[in-house]
């Protein structure tokens, strides 16, 4: 897998290389979840933010911020973001996926806010504690719908 993004392969009910790529990314991300999510700033330039990343149900890339965050503005003003994930290793794997983004307010993220836990930190000791903390930290999630994948290697 390379660091282009391909055109889909015209054969009918082949999987083209694209499809591969989102594929193999989104397994990528399900593993590793440190992140840097790119986003537009008002000047047009770009603002880097670690974050943690995981992929729910519907093959979206999500995190979970606050409403008040920078990122969110941002989000809100130009709703498309890049989302580069990197192994615990640094110089090892990564993959990079972008798209448009969603922001999903609370009550309606509660679900996905606990699914996106249980699925980069496993489950939580008191569940009513976490809930209760999404609400007081005025949690939201981003979802990610990825049009392109890059490379999940170097080189």
């Amino acid at each position: 897998m390379g660091g282009a993004y391909p055109a889909a392969d015209s054969r009918p009910g082949s999987p083209s290389l694209w499809s591969v790529q989102r594929d193999q990314a989104l397994e990528f991300i399900r593993h590793h979840h440190r992140a840097v999510i790119a986003t537009t700033r008002t000047d047009g330039r770009v603002a880097l933010t670690p974050v943690v990343a995981g992929v729910d149900d519907e093959g979206h890339v999500v995190v979970s911020t606050r409403q008040t965050a920078i990122k969110v503005a941002h989000l809100r003003r130009v709703p498309y973001a890049s989302i580069l994930v990197l192994d615990d290793g640094f110089y090892g794997e990564w993959a990079q996926v972008e798209g448009p983004v969603s922001i999903v307010g609370l009550p309606e993220a509660m679900d996905g806010l606990v699914a996106y836990y249980r699925q980069v930190a496993g489950e939580h000791p008191d569940w009513d504690d976490y809930r209760a903390a999404m609400v007081r930290e005025r949690r939201v999630l981003l979802r990610l719908q990825v049009e392109r994948a890059g490379p999940t290697r170097s080189g």
